[in-house]
Order: C-alpha cells, then sequence, then structure tokens
C-alpha cells in the first residue's frame, strides 16, 4: 500500500473521529444534524476512495442507498425541528 493510501485513510478516520464527537456531544439537534450528515459524506468518501483504489464498482450501490438516507433524514430533522420551534411560540 502506497503512503498517498494510507494518508487518505487517516486523514478520513480522524475526520470520523472528530464527526462522532460532534454527534455525542453536540450542543444541540442541529449541530448533531450536520454532524452525521458529514459522517455519511465521509463514508461515502471513504467507498468512493476504495472504488479507485482498487479499480472496481461494486460499492456504488451503497452509496446510492447513503446518500439517499442521508437526503431523507435531513428532511425529516428539519420538519422536526420546524414543527419543535412553531409549537414554543
Amino acid at each position: 500500500m502506497s503512503v498517498l493510501v494510507v494518508l487518505i485513510y487517516a486523514v478520513l478516520g480522524i475526520a470520523g473521529l472528530l464527526t462522532l464527537w460532534r454527534i455525542v456531544f453536540g450542543p444541540s439537534i442541529l449541530d448533531r444534524a450536520v454532524a452525521s450528515d458529514v459522517l455519511l459524506t465521509l463514508i461515502m468518501c471513504t467507498l468512493g476512495a476504495d472504488m479507485v483504489i482498487n479499480h472496481h464498482t461494486r460499492s456504488l450501490p451503497a452509496l446510492l442507498v447513503i446518500a439517499a438516507v442521508g437526503v431523507f433524514g435531513s428532511i425529516a430533522i428539519a420538519r422536526f425541528v420546524a414543527r419543535r420551534d412553531n409549537t414554543h411560540r
């Protein structure tokens, strides 16, 4: 494995740990929602890097499912927060 591949995986791993920290200790639900979107994006980037490094496209369906989960999850959280803000006023 080349040094560049190790560096890519190390950077993605550190970013994932920092994102998990924000999900666990985030001060608000919106911070946690953004961090979960970032974590899904990091997972997608890791799968994409794996596809490029190993010259395959087997992970493409997983990428599509992860993207759909991220979009629908963000929409659900946004609707929940908007509804909660309307009821407290």
